[in-house]
C-alpha cells in the first residue's frame, strides 16, 4: 500500500530517511511530509518509531470531489461498517484546496454527516464525535477535484511523546528537536563516546529528546503506554503488542545503558526547574546534569574531561515573531561555545539568517525549518572553532565584537550621519530626548526615538516604531530587516537589549490604532527645557510624551507668565507642566481619560507644583467647553484625529474642528492666544467659517524641530485670536 506520513515543513529529506531506515520500502518527500510504500505493519511500526512524522495515514477510500454533494456521496460509498467499530466516537480533520470546497471545517463536516448516516442505516446506531480524543480519527484532503479519506494511525499528534508536564515560553515541538539533533548527527557523536549540551536549554526539549534518542526509546513508547493509538477496525492489534513488548525491552536495555553525558543549562532557574521534572516524567532521573547558568558562563559550569573530547550543542537560543531577538544574546552564545567547546559540532536553530551570522560562527550547512508558521534557519557548525580561525580579544579580554551584516551597517552609518548632523543642536538646546532616524531608508520603515533619563547617571532608552510593511513584502524580509535595523541602533547607542522598545504602528480608520503592549508598569523621568516629565516607554503605543511637539511648549513656557493657562485634549499635561514652570497664574487641564489625569498629576508632582491653582477637569472637551463660563489668556489644543468612547460622543477632528475652535475662543480672554495643532495629514482647515470669529496664523513651520525636519507633515499648527 501507499500512505502519507507527514511533518514540519523542513524535514521532508529527513523524514524519508528514517522511513526507510524503519524498514518502508520506499518513501518520496513531498511538501510537509513524504509518500510511503509498506505494509500496515510498517505503518504501525512508524507510529511507534518516527521522531519526525507529525501523522500516519492510511488511505481507504480516493474519488472525484467536485462540490459538497459529491464528497458526501463518495464518503457515504464507505463500508464504514468495516471501519468504525460499534459505539466507537469518531473525528474529522480536513484540508483542502481548489475553488470547488474552500471551508475546511464544513467539508469535515460532510464527511462526519456521511459516516454518521451510513453507520446509522448499516447498523441503527450513530457514532458520537470526540475532537480531543476520539477512537478513530479520520483525514480528509482535497486537492485538484480529488478527494482522499484516511485513517489517521497515530491517533493524536506524534510530536507529544508523552513526558511534557511543564514548559516554559515557545516550547519546542519534539520532532523539530529531533530534526536539530539528526542535522547534527547526534547518533554518531553519542557512538563515539560524545556529550550533548544545550546552553539555553528552556524545559529541557532537545536533551531529553537526545537522551531518549540515544537510549534506543521509542517516542511513541509514552505516548501509547496503555492503549493502541486508534481503535480503528483494520488496525493490527497483535502486530502493535509486538512492537510495544519490543519497545519496552529495547527501553529497559538502553537506558540501564545510557551514559550520562547530557548538560542543560538556562539563566531561568524556572525553565531548570520545569525541564528536570519533564526529565524525571520521561524515565531519565540522574542522566541529565541541569544547572542555571548564564549563557556566558556556561564553560565554568563543565566538568574538563567533558569539554576536552567531542560532542554536540544543540540549542534553539530566544527569538519572537514580533520582536526577533537581541544579536547581542547570539553574539554572546558563539563566543561562549568557542571558549568552552572549540572542537565539538553545534546545530543551533536560529531566528533568521542574521541572527545566526550574529554568533560569529562558520556554517558548515544550514537548513529552512519552520516552528510552526515561523521560517527559521538551522545553523550546523564543525567544529565550533576551526583551528586558525581564532580571533584576538581585545586588550580587555574581551571576545571580538561580531561585524553587523551589510544592511545593518547601512542602517547604522545612516544613524551616526543623523546624530552628527544632530550634535550642534542637542548642545545648544540641551535636547536629550529626540528622533535619531525616521525611515531614512525605505526598506528600513520605522523611527528610533532616543531617551535619556534625568538621573545622576543617565540611562539611554530606544523607543522603535515599525512601520508596517506592506502586504507583498516576505515575512521573512520584515523579520531580517527588523533584526539588522535593531541590531544597528544598540551597536551605535550601545545598549542592551532590555533598553529598547519595539513597537509596531498600524493604520486605522482616521489615524493610528493605540493599544497596550508590555505589562512592565516602568516609568522613568526625563528632562526637557526645565520640566522633568514622566515617560513609559514599553506600556502603551506612544510613550506620553510627544517629540515632535518640543517647540510648541518651549513656546508656551514663554508665553505663560501671569496667564490662565487652559490645556484641552492634554493627554499627560506636558504642556500643563511647560506652562506652569513658566508662571501660569494658574492651569486647567481637560481629558477624558482619568489614567491621563493621573499621569499629569504625576508630571506636575515630579515639578514641585500642585493645589488648587492647577485643576484637573475629566470631561469631553467640546462639550465642557461650550459649558464653562471661565477666560483663558493661553490655550493649547492639540485633539486626536479621531477617539471614541463610551464617556462622550465620536470625535472628528476633521469633522468637529470647526465646532472646538468657536467654543474654544469664545473663552479667550481680550487679548488672549489659542494655539491649535493636529497631526491628521489630510487635515484641512475650514478658513472661510473661522474667518468668521477668529484670525489665523499658520505657524506651522516654526513648531517643527530639527530632529523632525524630514518629515515636515508631522503636524500643523495655527495661531488663533479672537476677530
Amino acid at each position: 500500500m501507499r500512505f502519507f506520513a507527514s511533518c514540519g515543513k523542513g524535514l521532508e529529506y529527513l523524514l524519508v530517511d528514517e522511513l526507510v531506515a524503519l524498514g518502508c520500502t520506499h518513501a518520496t518527500a513531498t511538501v510537509a511530509g513524504a509518500n510511503v510504500e509498506g505494509t500496515l505493519v510498517d505503518a504501525q511500526r512508524a507510529v511507534m518509531w518516527s521522531r519526525l512524522a507529525s501523522r500516519i495515514l492510511w488511505p481507504i477510500a480516493e474519488f472525484d470531489c467536485p462540490d459538497e454533494h459529491a464528497l458526501y456521496a463518495g464518503a457515504s460509498k464507505v463500508d464504514w461498517t468495516a471501519h468504525v467499530p460499534p459505539r466507537a466516537t469518531i473525528a474529522v480533520d480536513a484540508h483542502v484546496s481548489g475553488s470547488a470546497l474552500t471551508h475546511a471545517q464544513y467539508a469535515a463536516q460532510r464527511v462526519k454527516d456521511a459516516v454518521v448516516d451510513t453507520l446509522r442505516v448499516a447498523t441503527g446506531e450513530r457514532p458520537d464525535v470526540d475532537l480531543e480524543s476520539p477512537d478513530v480519527r479520520l483525514n480528509l484532503v482535497i486537492r485538484k477535484g480529488r478527494a482522499i479519506l484516511s485513517i489517521d494511525l497515530s491517533g493524536r499528534p506524534m510530536h507529544r511523546r508523552g513526558w511534557r508536564r511543564k514548559q516554559v515560553d515557545a516550547p519546542l515541538k519534539e520532532n523539530l528537536a529531533a530534526a536539530v539533533l539528526m542535522r547534527g548527527r547526534w547518533p554518531e557523536v553519542y557512538r563515539e563516546g560524545g556529550a550533548l549540551l544545550d546552553p539555553m536549554c528552556g524545559s529541557g526539549t532537545l536533551l531529553i529528546e537526545g537522551a531518549l534518542m540515544a537510549g534506543d526509546v521509542a517516542p511513541g513508547l509514552l505516548r501509547h503506554i496503555d492503549d493502541v493509538p486508534t481503535r480503528w477496525a483494520g488496525f493490527d492489534v497483535a502486530a502493535w503488542t509486538d512492537l510495544h513488548v519490543e519497545a519496552i525491552r529495547l527501553e529497559a536495555e538502553g537506558l540501564a545503558a545510557l551514559r550520562p553525558v547530557f548538560f542543560g543549562r538556562d539563566v531561568d532557574p524556572n525553565a531548570i526547574r520545569a525541564a528536570r521534572d519533564n526529565a524525571i516524567t520521561a524515565g531519565l532521573v540522574d542522566v541529565i546534569d541541569w544547572k542555571a547558568a548564564d549563557v556566558r558562563d556556561v564553560a565554568a559550569t563543565l566538568p574538563p574531561e567533558i569539554t576536552a573530547g567531542r560532542g554536540l550543542v544543540a540549542s534553539n537560543p530566544p527569538y519572537d515573531a514580533r520582536l526577533a531577538a537581541d544579536p547581542a544574546l547570539y553574539r554572546a552564545l558563539g563566543d561562549a561555545l568557542r571558549a568552552a567547546v572549540p572542537t565539538w559540532r553545534a546545530s543551533l536553530l536560529c531566528g533568521d539568517e542574521s541572527l545566526a551570522r550574529a554568533t560569529g560562527l562558520r556554517a558548515k550547512k544550514t537548513y529552512a525549518l519552520f516552528n510552526g508558521a515561523i521560517e527559521t534557519v538551522l545553523l550546523t557548525v564543525d567544529p565550533v572553532a576551526p583551528p586558525g580561525r581564532t580571533v584576538a580579544a581585545d586588550a580587555n579580554g574581551a571576545a571580538p565584537v561580531q561585524a553587523l551584516s551589510p544592511g545593518a551597517e547601512m542602517v547604522a552609518n545612516r544613524l551616526r550621519k543623523n546624530l552628527k548632523r544632530l550634535k550642534a543642536w542637542r548642545e545648544r538646546e540641551g535636547v536629550t530626548c529626540f528622533r535619531a532616524y525616521d525611515a531614512d531608508l525605505p526598506e528600513y520603515a520605522a523611527a528610533i526615538d532616543v531617551y535619556a533619563t534625568d538621573e545622576r547617571e543617565p540611562r539611554t532608552f530606544l523607543h522603535v516604531q515599525e512601520y508596517a510593511a506592506p502586504a507583498d513584502i516576505p515575512e521573512t524580509d520584515t523579520r531580517r530587516r527588523r533584526n539588522e535595523l535593531l541590531a544597528a541602533a544598540r551597536e551605535v547607542f550601545g545598549v542592551p537589549r532590555e533598553n529598547v522598545a519595539v513597537k509596531t504602528r498600524e493604520r486605522g480608520k482616521g489615524g493610528s490604532k493605540y493599544g497596550h503592549f508590555d505589562r512592565r508598569g516602568e516609568f522613568v523621568a526625563v528632562r526637557e527645557g526645565q520640566a522633568r516629565l514622566r515617560v513609559n516607554l514599553f506600556d502603551y503605543l506612544d510613550t506620553g510624551l510627544f517629540l515632535d511637539h518640543r517647540p510648541m511648549r518651549l513656546r508656551l513656557f514663554e508665553e505663560a507668565r501671569d496667564a490662565r493657562f487652559l490645556n484641552l485634549f492634554a493627554y499627560t499635561g506636558a504642556a500643563t507642566v511647560h506652562a506652569a514652570l513658566g508662571g501660569a497664574r494658574s492651569t486647567t487641564t481637560v481629558d477624558l481619560s482619568g489614567t491621563y489625569l493621573d499621569w499629569c498629576a504625576d508630571n506636575l508632582q515630579e515639578n514641585g507644583l500642585g493645589g488648587a491653582k492647577h485643576r484637573l477637569v475629566q470631561a469631553d472637551a467640546i462639550a465642557w467647553l461650550e459649558g464653562d463660563t471661565g477666560q483663558y489668556d493661553l490655550v493649547f489644543c492639540d485633539p486626536p484625529t479621531f477617539s471614541n468612547s463610551k464617556r462622550a460622543s465620536d470625535f472628528d477632528v476633521q469633522a468637529s474642528h470647526v465646532r472646538l475652535l468657536r467654543a474654544a475662543v469664545a473663552r479667550l480672554a481680550p487679548g488672549g492666544v489659542l494655539y491649535f495643532s493636529n497631526n491628521y495629514r489630510r487635515f484641512k482647515l475650514d478658513e472661510a467659517e473661522i474667518a468668521t470669529f477668529a484670525n489665523v496664523e499658520d505657524i506651522s513651520a516654526s513648531t517643527i524641530p530639527p530632529d523632525f525636519e524630514r518629515d515636515a507633515r508631522i503636524h500643523r499648527c495655527w495661531r488663533i485670536t479672537r476677530a
